[in-house]
């Protein structure tokens, strides 16, 4: 998810020089979670559905 949020923010014209209190800072944020979002969703309910997944995996971190 990360990976498509930093690459949506990447493309948004002025999203990497805009400053915390620009609104073209926290729309583009916002815009690129949401297509990150949309992005992963489908990926993480296939790897869920094999059995494999971040909640799983946490059963080899104790």
């Amino acid at each position: 998810m990360e990976i498509v949020d930093n690459g949506v923010t990447m493309v948004v014209p002025g999203a990497m020089d805009a400053g915390l209190t620009s609104v073209l800072f926290w729309g583009a944020l916002a815009f690129s979670l949401l297509v990150a979002f949309l992005v992963t969703t489908p990926i993480n309910k296939w790897i869920i559905g094999r059995g494999k997944g971040h909640a799983v995996v946490h059963a080899y971190h104790r």
